[in-house]
């Protein structure tokens, strides 16, 4: 079975998009008793990603004006960013970026360092077979520390299973029920690119995510790579 399709919904939204999984099995994803070299892991790959940051306005950088104009592309809630313009937001406003599990705080790392979207999910959580698609309004969706749930708009692009969404607006938000935890033993990685420059950095960092996870826990994961054709 697949680990991910890739509907023709999104397909015909963005025709020339590049989605990058890595599937990663028998992790052991427990936090280390000295967990002080995520903490520089962390605090490297901030450093690298300032190298984005060199407009005055935090908009007109390059990497967050083009994730903004490729989610303006359907419905939305408002206020919806990529995953990595949160990334970068947190980097120019210098805030340290706590660990928070080792598979995590790597692809967090990996993240920073090539400005590329990247996510997780746990593959045992998956209900059935993962999609990315458009999404119907009704599906269900808890948000991190959230009581109730908060579907996507009718025309969302999300990522989503047999119980309802999995993330919300591509890369914006992910829900708790498939989130990456210590408990972790098999999971999908997934970055998304969509323009030419998106493009060459994340071929870069879906090589540089899966050397780290084998360097750090000693698992080999496998690459896919989805286009339209």
């Amino acid at each position: 079975m697949q680990k991910l399709i890739v509907d023709n919904t999104f397909w015909s939204i963005f025709p020339q998009a590049k989605i990058y999984t890595l599937v990663v099995n028998d992790l052991n994803n427990h936090i280390p008793d000295n967990s002080d070299k995520y903490q520089i892991m962390l605090n490297q790959a901030e450093t690298e990603a300032k190298q984005y940051l060199t407009a005055k306005e935090f908009k007109d950088n390059i990497v967050i004006a083009e994730w903004r104009e490729v989610l303006s592309k359907f419905k939305k809630k408002k206020g919806a960013r990529s995953s990595i313009e949160a990334l970068l937001k947190r980097v120019s406003q210098g805030k340290v970026f706590n660990p928070i599990n080792p598979l995590v705080d790597i692809y967090n790392s990996v993240s920073l360092e090539y400005a590329v979207p990247c996510g997780g999910e746990d593959l045992d959580q998956i209900a059935g077979q993962m999609h990315l698609g458009v999404a119907s309004g009704n599906e269900d969706f808890y948000p991190l520390g959230a009581e109730k749930s908060d579907p996507p708009r009718a025309g969302e692009v999300i990522y989503y299973d047999e119980n309802g969404a999995v993330c919300r607006s591509l890369n914006w938000r992910d829900g708790k029920r498939t989130m990456l935890t210590e408990d972790t033993t098999n999971a999908i990685l997934i970055m998304e690119a969509v323009t030419a420059d998106q493009k060459d950095r994340a071929e870069q960092a879906i090589q540089a995510l899966k050397k780290k996870i084998a360097t750090e826990l000693g698992v080999e994961g496998t690459i896919t790579l989805k286009t339209k054709n």
